[in-house]
């Protein structure tokens, strides 16, 4: 009878240590738009308005470190600057959209992406948020129609949050202008940025470093450095379904983390080069996009073989 319950008890053992590395992804929906949390503790919170769109604040990754820039949900903490107001954690718009700028919180002719309404709500082994908005321009007019699907889960010891959006033309043609302001941003914490000094370092899957992965095409981009007392990092992975991949990379050594397939002469550095594209109406392009949060740098983390693995999740 021993040795039977001891055989059961091997046998039992690897199911065990399978479910102590699981976790659950719960959805709920609240008061300013949906939070998402891991094992019962807070991962990120979707919310409907932040400025003049809606945003995922705040990020927490492994090991309980934030993942991007306070400013300006809060006050600036230390090592924030307050610059950039419309840098909001983790967004997506554009600079140049017919003749509103979607991606700047100053200026004239603003326009705003405004939810609508949650299409999914779902828990799990991965959570899911759907969120329906429209991107109403400088007149008030609504010139696309904007879903976006967001799923959030564990990936060993980091976590993932994949965003796909679908821009639809709603009745007359859009053009996304050439400009290098724009369009899926993070801000990253103060402590890792290349500028605070701290040990910060950007690297593309080239192997470009800083300064040099500035404007460059490439399917992932890891950001990492020191976190309050840890060292961690983002990888943002691009699927080559994606709208014009490999993209283009606006990323910054103060902290912005950018991809955008439109901003070509400003990256090439070539005037004669123009990167703008006109969506005619009715018809839809779609970004997708895999935000791997991890602990130390992007060999530690293997974002290469991480890349793979998200390469092969869809077609």
């Amino acid at each position: 009878m021993n040795r039977l319950l001891a055989m059961l008890a091997l046998l039992a053992a690897p199911l065990i240590a399978s479910s102590a590395l699981s976790a659950e992804v719960t959805v709920r929906e609240t008061k300013d738009g949906a939070e998402v949390l891991i094992d019962g503790e807070l991962f990120t919170r979707y919310l409907k308005k932040s400025g003049a769109k809606p945003i995922l604040y705040p990020i927490i990754g492994p090991g309980e470190m934030p993942m991007t820039r306070n400013y300006p949900m809060t006050a600036a903490t230390a090592d924030e600057k307050n610059d950039h107001i419309h840098h909001r954690s983790f967004w997506f718009t554009h600079g140049v959209v017919n003749d509103s700028d979607f991606w700047a919180e100053t200026g004239d002719k603003l326009g705003t992406t405004e939810h609508r309404e949650f299409k999914k709500l779902a828990s799990g082994d991965e959570g899911v948020i759907v969120a329906a908005s429209d991107w109403v321009d400088h007149n008030g007019k609504t010139i696309l129609n904007d879903v976006r699907t967001y799923k959030f889960g564990v990936l060993g010891d980091a976590r993932y949050i994949d965003l796909d959006v679908k821009l639809t033309a709603t009745d007359a043609p859009v053009k996304f202008g050439d400009t290098k302001e724009g369009s899926f941003g993070i801000r990253v914490p103060g402590t890792m940025k290349v500028e605070a000094h701290k040990g910060g370092e950007i690297v593309n899957s080239h192997g470009d470093k800083d300064l040099k992965a500035w404007g460059k095409q490439a399917p992932w981009v890891d950001y990492h450095g020191p976190v309050g007392d840890k060292q961690g990092g983002i990888a943002i992975m691009e699927h080559p379904s994606s709208f014009h991949a490999p993209t283009y990379w606006h990323v910054r050594t103060y902290g912005l983390f950018a991809a955008n397939p439109f901003g070509v002469h400003d990256f090439e550095k070539d005037k004669s080069l123009d990167g703008s594209y006109t969506l005619p109406a009715g018809e839809s392009i779609e970004f997708s996009y895999r935000v791997l949060l991890h602990a130390g740098d992007e060999k530690e983390a293997d974002i290469a073989g991480a890349f793979k693995s998200y390469q092969a999740t869809k077609q």
